[in-house]
């Protein structure tokens, strides 16, 4: 996850990190038998009575509610016990996110080949054991060592998660299951600061890291319950050029997918904007509004509450949709791609509002509106793109296409961490709020333009075999 300011990030290893712990790739399923009533889709209630999501969901809450103990144990830790600075938080957050970035795509080449339960149960025993050994850290650098590998182990974890729930997951169940991960991230980032800070106060940064360590191990045992059974791959020698050529495979069928390929680099523009406010916020609460820690608090918490909003008027509006049918309109394809991309578009253009709003007024008030707007126009992005991509990934490639969506994300995150410091200098802080919102908004019309008129290849062969079974029938 990334660390710094508000607008903490979901990354790999914790779901998608956390995004990556929030990516999620479901299973085809078999075509209904005609005639048959249609089974109603799962909604956020019932996903969770579906005991395989729940296992899985249930470790995800226990080992992000323990990370986020950790975290501000760790900033707890540079800031009063090593007196560090601002920039030394920084260095943590980027010494965790890069190796996401750069291990990342080759591990989801080496997950496609691996059992995934044993990747993930040693990922989460490996980090049980990282994570103590916070314990006895004495300066920042040995924190930024320790961050890296936690983020190298986790670059495995995540593709790994995601072939998983692909396998155990019904697909009519794969929003709802996104929506309920990521907002439990989100809750969990809301509830977690007071809880780690009171725990602090009480007995110390140490317990929280205890706490973290046994979040992963508890993780480790509910994965242990699980029964994945994975298809087997077809047998291939594992050299180099052949783990090679799977990297590249896997990367061209993103890049020649218009859908996937416009969502990707849609959502990394979304982290970059998100990651360039983050070190921003407070600074702009202490001078634009003239306010102190409480709200900073305040507004900072609105970006959680905005994306719970959003994932939940979400899941219930896509859900809607798709039992009207016309998602699924073989009529429609020639006019729009997909609904999804659709409301990724959206995201993007509200995104671009929240932005504008919070550079155009200095009132606390209008603060809190920005914040909570952009909270809620993230969750239009997030969602339908983790959801698109999980339905158009073949099985054989979830590993490799999981793990370059997370390479870009991270690599975004860390451009804007390191750009947003040198941008407000250049420009200010406010009219970067403003350019980043034109900005969103020629990314949001550009994308319609591009998008109008394609059809997405997985939702084009539905509609061709769904009128092959009307024939037949």
């Amino acid at each position: 996850m990334v660390l710094y300011g508000p607008f903490v990030q979901p990354t790999a290893g914790h779901s998608t990190a956390t995004w990556f712990k929030l990516t999620f790739i479901m299973a085809q399923p078999a075509s209904p038998i005609s005639g048959s009533s249609p089974k109603p889709a799962f909604t956020q209630k019932t996903i969770l009575q579906y005991q395989p999501f729940r296992t899985v969901w249930l470790a995800q809450f226990v080992s992000i509610f323990g990370d986020f103990l950790a975290l501000f144990a760790v900033i707890s830790l540079i800031t009063f016990k090593l007196h560090g600075n601002a920039v030394q938080v920084t260095a943590v957050t980027i010494a965790y996110v890069l190796p996401l970035a750069f291990i990342g795509p080759a591990a989801g080449v080496f997950v496609d080949h691996w059992d995934v339960k044993r990747v993930m149960i040693l990922s989460d025993l490996t980090r049980a054991v990282l994570i103590i050994m916070l314990i006895f850290v004495t300066d920042v650098p040995q924190i930024c060592a320790i961050f890296a590998m936690l983020s190298a182990v986790s670059s495995f974890f995540g593709p790994a998660q995601s072939v998983t729930v692909r396998t155990l997951v019904p697909l009519d169940g794969l929003l709802a299951a996104n929506a309920m991960m990521t907002q439990a991230f989100y809750i969990v980032r809301l509830a977690s600061p007071f809880a780690a800070g009171a725990l602090i106060a009480l007995v110390g940064e140490r317990f929280c890291f205890w706490l973290d360590a046994f979040s992963f191990i508890f993780s480790a045992f509910m994965i242990s319950t699980l029964i994945i059974p994975r298809p087997e791959r077809a047998q291939s020698e594992k050299t180099l050029e052949s783990l090679t050529q799977d990297f590249l495979e896997g990367n061209k069928f993103i890049f020649t997918h218009a859908g996937l390929a416009f969502v990707f680099v849609a959502m990394a523009i979304a982290m970059f904007v998100l990651s360039s406010f983050s070190p921003l916020i407070s600074i702009y609460i202490r001078d634009s509004l003239g306010a102190g820690p409480f709200i900073y608090g305040f507004i900072s918490s609105m970006v959680g509450v905005g994306l719970v909003a959003g994932s939940q008027i979400l899941a219930h509006g896509l859900q809607a949709f798709n039992r009207s049918g016309e998602g699924d309109d073989p009529s429609s394809s020639g006019t729009k791609a997909s609904p999804k991309t659709d409301v990724v578009l959206g995201g993007l253009a509200v995104l671009g509002m929240g932005a504008a709003l919070l550079g155009g007024f200095r009132n606390i008030p209008m603060a809190a509106l920005a914040t909570f707007t952009m909270g809620f126009a993230i969750s239009f992005v997030l969602v339908p793109a983790r959801t698109m991509s999980q339905q158009e990934t073949p099985p054989a490639m979830i590993g490799r296409v999981s793990s370059t969506f997370m390479s870009l994300v991270s690599f975004a995150q860390v451009l804007g961490l390191l750009l947003s410091g040198y941008l407000a200098r250049a420009l200010g802080i406010r009219p970067l709020f403003m350019t980043s919102a034109a900005v969103l908004a020629v990314v949001a019309g550009l994308g319609y333009w591009l998008m109008r008129g394609r059809t997405i290849p997985g939702q084009q062969q539905e509609q061709e075999q769904e009128q092959e079974q009307t024939v037949g029938s």
